[in-house]
């Protein structure tokens, strides 16, 4: 940076600065010195012809002007600064001294009177100034360091750092205190190199074996906005708005509350996509796409699609542009590092949101990229963390002993035990042993501290076992492991355990079971598991406490679950989870762009109904195979004629389907079999059969 633009930064302009002695350096030579002492004398002759009162005022003026510019040789520098203590007061006595107040100055007041010193005494006490000046130069240049805000050393010449520790100081410390929580931050807290799934790649198998000849070409290049949660692709079609745009609702204890909104032109998309999944046809909604390649909805839909028909290619792709499209919608103070930007789950625009970022991580997931599906897992946790609509706790687990990331599910177990029982779900109390044993194999820890770790590692697990007996058995069954048979002939671990968990605890189990077991085949964790097991065994037939307390727990818990893990157990996609849903959810229709939406949704528009022709020159019998159609509305006519049209239709419909049915049943009621002759009966003809 050029001095110009430090001395504006210090307060300093041009032509405007103070005759000071002390800028002086020590190369200069006495009769530079003399010089500047020649000038100081002639500006004392012109104060002499003045009266003594202006004097005073003028000299008073100087030296205060003089005593700034001395102390406040810096903007940022702090004013309490101990280690400026002893150059304060230096200071302050020059000024002292500049001011008269003292009988070493160099002009002194008696009676009125002005006197000024003898030459060579001046000369002396100038060059004295000058070397205590250039001491304290000296000293000042040595010292060129001033604390920031944060309490960090920064450089003074260096304004770049400066800034961007104001920045920091100033945005994320910010926003983090007012997260409301400090135990939160650490969780929440999202980094931005993380989100890339590229990073993790390179990580494993280099820069070369990524990105390969990557290189696009620079004719048919595209220019799409740099994003964090996604590379836009040059196949992609070329971004315009959608119609989707974000703004601010509210700010509230530190917090920032955004929704999504839709403009006039895509709800009427959105009711075209209705109308295309209502017709239980993919090629409408591909028809549809074509139209609007960035519309949310149908590239949500048609992932699904694609990843039933195991095009997993396409439909990661599709996921990606979706959430590229609402990236390009954010507003200008949405974070997604901070962990205090909020989405509420009950407003039907920011759903899509959510399922958006769930799809692509469980695809970062299986494209072997836990690390990066981590840090979504985060991302989607922090949008709404206390009522959690897609019940990211019962995934955040699996995903961090996946990126071996012991110590940081160690600490949110410690953090948010107080405020979210974690120890009650079947995930964290085996997820949060199992950390524990891996850090007691690590070879770089000392051996007591491994021994620790073990210690703790064998009493959670123990403690899992007997509050979770239902977990072992479904786990050793797909890990292949055949039990001993004292284990599976024991009561507390045998069939009547599973028998007897209350409808959520089994689908909790379930669900755990089902997707964390290739955590547990590896030997050394299966032999560990082996001891706890006859360890659990010998407490259970000892008549431990803790067995009759769990098992009180178990019968008044757990009797029903929320919505969001039944919305959670349908996204996970796991068989031994699914069949323990209970029959209210698996009856109604599961639609892949809204699974189970929250029974209080906020909808800031409605779609219109839908019209439907009069059905009087219609028969009967076409009614009623119109009526299999999943879009049937029998009361669904605009005029009051149609209304009784229809109404008299159904009437009659359903008096022949009565019909049909008595007929039926009389039919059925009235058959008569006939025994077919024996082959003793002499009179058979022979060709009755043939």
């Amino acid at each position: 940076m050029s001095t110009r633009a430090l001395r504006r930064l210090r307060g300093k302009q041009r032509g405007q600065e103070a005759l000071d002695l002390g800028d002086i350096t020590s190369g200069d030579s006495p009769e530079e010195l003399a010089s500047a002492t020649g000038e100081e004398e002639q500006l004392d002759d012109t104060a002499n012809v003045s009266p003594p009162s202006s004097n005073r005022k003028a000299n008073s003026r100087k030296a205060k002007k003089n005593k700034a510019q001395k102390n406040i040789s810096n903007i940022y520098e702090l004013i309490c600064d101990p280690d400026n203590d002893t150059e304060n007061l230096s200071a302050d006595e020059e000024a002292e001294k500049a001011d008269g107040s003292e009988p070493g100055s160099r002009e002194i007041e008696n009676d009125g009177h002005v006197e000024k010193l003898d030459p060579k005494q001046e000369e002396e006490s100038t060059k004295k100034s000058t070397s205590g000046d250039r001491v304290k130069k000296k000293k000042k240049k040595k010292k060129t360091k001033v604390t920031s805000e944060n309490g960090q050393a920064v450089p003074d010449d260096n304004i770049d750092l400066l800034l961007e520790n104001l920045e920091r100081s100033n945005g994320l410390s910010l926003q983090n205190e007012d997260c409301g929580c400090s135990d939160r931050r650490a969780v929440l807290h999202v980094e931005h190199r993380n989100l890339n799934s590229e990073t993790e790649l390179k990580r494993y198998f280099g820069a070369r074996a990524v990105q390969g000849n990557q290189r696009p070409r620079q004719r048919n290049r595209q220019f799409h906005r740099s994003t964090w949660m996604t590379n836009p692709k040059d196949s992609w079609a070329r971004f315009s708005r959608p119609g989707i745009s974000m703004s601010l609702l509210q700010s509230k204890d530190g917090l920032q509350y955004f929704t999504f909104e839709h403009v006039r032109e895509y709800q009427q998309v959105q009711f075209k996509f209705l109308d295309a999944v209502e017709s239980m046809d993919p090629n409408n909604i591909v028809a549809l796409l074509q139209l609007n390649p960035y519309h949310i909805d149908c590239l949500l839909q048609l992932s699904d699609v694609c990843r039933i028909q195991e095009d997993q290619e396409m439909a990661r792709d599709l996921i990606e542009r979706a959430l590229y499209s609402f990236e390009c919608a954010f507003h200008p103070l949405f974070s997604l590092t901070s962990g205090a930007s909020r989405l509420d789950y009950l407003r039907s625009e920011n759903r899509a949101f959510y399922l958006a970022l769930y799809k692509h991580m469980m695809f970062l997931e299986k494209r072997g990229c836990p690390r990066t599906a981590l840090e979504f897992c985060k991302l989607i946790l922090s949008l709404d963390p206390d009522s959690d609509p897609l019940c990211m706790l019962l995934l955040i687990d699996f995903l961090t002993l996946r990126s071996r990331e012991y110590q940081s599910l160690l600490q949110l177990y410690q953090d948010w035990e107080e405020h979210k029982n974690l120890s009650q779900l079947p995930n964290f109390a085996f997820s949060t042993a199992l950390c524990h044993f891996h850090l007691s194999q690590q070879e770089e820890m000392d051996p007591e501290e491994s021994e620790k770790e073990r210690q703790k590692a064998d009493l959670m697990l123990q403690n899992a076992l007997i509050m979770f007996p239902g977990v072992l058995m479904p786990l050793l069954d797909l890990c292949t492991v055949q039990p001993d048979a004292s284990v599976s002939s024991h009561a507390f671990f045998g069939p009547m355990s599973q028998i007897g968990q209350p409808p959520a605890l089994s689908e909790l189990t379930s669900l755990y079971v089902g997707r964390t077991c290739s955590l547990w085949r590896e030997a050394a964790v299966m032999l560990w598991l082996e001891e706890s097991v006859k360890e659990v065994l010998r407490r259970v037939d000892a008549k431990d406490p803790l067995v009759d307390d769990c098992q009180n727990k178990r019968k008044q818990r757990y009797q029903s679950a929320p919505r969001n893990i039944h919305r959670h157990v349908l996204l996970s996609e796991i068989k031994e989870a699914a069949a323990s849903l209970p029959l209210e959810v698996t009856s109604q229709p599961v639609m892949g762009f809204d699974p189970l939406p929250p029974l209080d949704s906020v909808t800031s528009y409605t779609r219109p109904e839908r019209q439907h022709v009069g059905a009087t020159n219609e028969s009967t019998l076409s009614l009623f195979f119109r009526s299999l159609l999943p879009n049937f509305n029998l009361q669904g006519g605009l005029r009051q004629e149609d209304d009784m049209e229809v109404a008299r239709a159904g009437q009659e419909l359903n008096q022949e389907v009565n019909r049909l049915m008595v007929a039926m049943r009389d039919m059925l009621a009235n058959i008569r079999f006939q025994e077919p002759p024996r082959e003793d009966n002499p009179y058979r003809d022979e060709e009755e059969w043939d």
